[in-house]
């Protein structure tokens, strides 16, 4: 084979390659929330594919990456619905100097809308006759999920449209869905505190939350919008930003950092003055987007298969700064894992003071080699969370110190295990290392645990250091006058702490069950597990077999929970609990129905509204408490829907076109309760 037909193979190789890495590379960052990638490596992967399928014309596809965009599907739960007008990403660039080169390729005197880019989820408002109808994400561009119950959350986005002139018939309204950093931060603060995994940055909470079943939790986690564009036929307005004042008039929150722009020098002058100025806002901003402004010179540019012709990005670089490593120290978790955790000499990223940054794990060390004493590079960009990205080639200030990871627990010295097809260490002591035992604490105590107000993290960081804590059970004995004596508290914050305690006592058994921290077993798989077996008595027998059975219970979570059952300890700190009052059963209204009112048994069931005598998390349990199954849209296999104040438009529209049945929160009470009687 001689060199060209080598280096031939190897380019197409390397196609193949990049195209599964960028595919799998969207699904975790449009669908799992999780990316793999930062920004500007996925793009370099990008440029790099799409100059190769340059290069071999015959191997371009559909199906790659360069020929679509990114899909957000992938939640069953959701309607699947197709947008009206593609729904594209835009090309985007890092270099000042291709800005230029696309500017200096439009005919001479367009005008160039500037705007901020905000870094969130894309989203497509369908309003009809005045009314929302429809919200979509972006989807694979040709079709996107309706999430309009979870967008309702949102306050700043109008249901109707009030304008003095006649309303369109069809308007649509395109904009990000953002978390704003305060929320965010306190988002994953409350992660933290319940050992689920961080989000990365708030564009992957925000793509989360809106896929979320529950909308209270949606409206509770505050998500905002900013709307950039309007399509629809006959709309009034010749020129982007006209459409835009027009759409801040009807009452949709529109930004005010937007620009029409003559020059390249005002298109430069925006860039320079908002890479500095964004750093004050409240939200994630990735880079400026620049649109031809003039509608009829956009339609002539017109489409390439996943960008318009007439707008690009501008990404501003991800803020990155040298420092020195100066000790790596190691943090031990909740469930005993073992995090190394890099100490910087102290720089200003992103407005904030960073000296640590997670070094995640043993491997993800060795694969950046790096060591203490090196010069590193430490990026935020859009993320929040600091992040080491490597090293200066040349460094290091005086003698390393090569990385060993420890053999036993830092903290109790116990020898570390490592689970096969895991990459971390852990502590299997858990039963006296400090830090896992007030992690277990933290948790116990959490909101979505047992929610016990007034016992924070530095409070049970204190009472654990003067002995008033060691296990969750301590908890149910701590004293008036104890907790009054602690420093900065006094009679007030006890009885704060202990009416928090005694409140504890009514939550239900399956939160208890999340709470007791058994490993891997988070709180939905606990309300589950908790169905199945409605007592800790009963659960304290089952075995691996049985357990599996139950869904989402996997062969490790149901050997955690035979383990935490066989542990002479654990049972006696439920014990502890049980003579304190804490609920270990479910009540006679939570128990299993397996043998007596079935009712809505085969039936599945839509829930859309407000209700006034229960939440719609009660309702979603009393469904299934009689044997139904909740469903998050409508189709011909709803059975009914459980109908409150202000149902969505379109769920209605859909249920009269199939004949689907209404039921108003009195019948579904009424029939609930009338084949309760019926079981008498």
């Amino acid at each position: 084979m001689d060199l060209f037909s080598e280096i031939e193979r190897s380019e197409k190789d390397e196609i193949i390659a990049l195209r599964r890495e960028l595919e799998e590379a969207n699904r975790l960052y449009y669908v799992e929330n999780a990316p793999v990638l930062s920004d500007r490596e996925f793009d370099e992967k990008m440029h790099r594919l799409q100059a190769l399928e340059r290069l071999h014309p015959e191997m371009v596809s559909s199906a790659s990456p360069t020929q679509h965009v990114g899909s957000d599907l992938g939640n069953t739960h959701f309607e699947t619905v197709a947008h009206r007008y593609p729904m594209l990403s835009l090309g985007n660039t890092y270099n000042k100097g291709e800005i230029e080169d696309w500017l200096n390729k439009l005919p001479d005197g367009v005008e160039i809308v500037c705007e901020l880019k905000y870094d969130g989820l894309s989203i497509s408002l369908w309003y009809e006759n005045g009314h929302l109808t429809r919200a979509l994400t972006r989807g694979d561009g040709v079709q996107g999920d309706d999430v309009l119950r979870n967008i309702l959350t949102i306050p700043a986005v109008p249901t109707t449209l009030d304008m003095q002139q006649p309303v369109p018939p069809f308007v649509e309204l395109r904009g990000e869905v953002l978390l704003p950093w305060r929320n965010f931060e306190r988002l994953n603060k409350e992660r933290e505190e319940e050992g689920e995994p961080l989000f990365a940055n708030p564009r992957n909470a925000a793509s989360g939350t809106l896929k979320l079943l529950d909308s209270e939790e949606v409206r509770r986690r505050g998500l905002i919008t900013y709307l950039y564009y309007m399509l629809g036929d006959n709309l009034p307005g010749t020129t982007h930003y006209e459409r835009l004042e027009m759409a801040r008039e009807w009452g949709f929150p529109v930004s005010n950092a937007v620009r029409v722009c003559h020059s390249v020098d005002e298109v430069m002058d925006f860039i320079t003055y908002w890479d500095t100025a964004r750093k004050a806002l409240p939200v994630a901003t990735d880079g400026i987007v620049l649109k031809v402004n003039n509608l009829r010179q956009q339609q002539a540019l017109g489409y390439t298969a996943k960008t318009p012709r007439w707008a690009i990005a501008y990404k501003f670089p991800a803020e990155k700064q040298l420092t020195t490593l100066r000790k790596i120290t190691f943090q031990v978790g909740r469930t005993g894992v073992v995090t190394p955790v890099a100490n910087l000499d102290p720089i200003q990223l992103s407005g904030t003071m960073v000296q640590r940054a997670t070094l995640h794990n043993e491997d993800f060390v060795r694969q950046l080699d790096i060591c203490e004493g090196d010069r590193v590079w430490v990026e935020k960009g859009g993320e929040i969370i600091p992040k080491i990205t490597g090293k200066e080639s040349s460094s290091s200030e005086g003698s390393h110190s090569m990385f060993v990871f420890p053999s036993v627990c830092p903290e109790c010295g116990t020898p570390l295990v490592r689970i096969e097809g895991e990459a971390a260490w852990r502590c299997p002591n858990d039963q006296s290392c400090p830090p896992q035992l007030k992690c277990r604490l933290e948790h116990f105590v959490s909101r979505k645990a047992m929610n016990i107000d007034g016992l924070g993290e530095e409070t049970i960081d204190t009472m654990f250091e003067k002995g008033m804590l060691h296990d969750i059970a301590d908890i149910y004995s701590l004293r008036r006058e104890d907790i009054a004596r602690l420093e900065g508290f006094g009679d007030k914050s006890a009885d704060k702490i202990l009416a928090g305690i005694e409140q504890s006592k009514q939550v239900s058994w399956a939160r208890v069950l999340f709470a007791i921290g058994i490993r891997m077993v988070g709180e939905t798989t606990a309300k589950k597990i908790a169905r199945r077996y409605p007592s800790a008595d009963a659960l304290q027998w089952a075995t691996v077999e049985q357990l599996t059975a139950i869904e989402d219970v996997g062969e490790q979570i149901a050997q955690n929970i035979v383990a935490y059952f066989q542990n002479e300890r654990n049972v006696n700190i439920l014990l502890r609990l049980r003579e304190a009052g804490v609920c270990l059963s479910a009540t006679e209204s939570e128990m299993p129905q397996d043998n007596d009112n079935q009712c809505l048994a085969g039936k599945t069931i839509v829930i859309s509204g407000t209700f006034s005598h229960h939440s719609r998390d009660e309702y979603k349990e009393m469904i299934e408490r009689y044997g139904g199954r909740n469903a998050g849209s409508v189709s011909s296999k709803t059975s009914f829907i459980l109908a409150g104040e202000n149902m969505g438009p379109e769920k209605r529209r859909k249920a009269e076109s199939l004949g689907v049945q209404l039921m108003d929160e009195e019948e579904f009470l009424a029939l609930i309760n009338s084949t309760d009687n019926a079981y008498e």
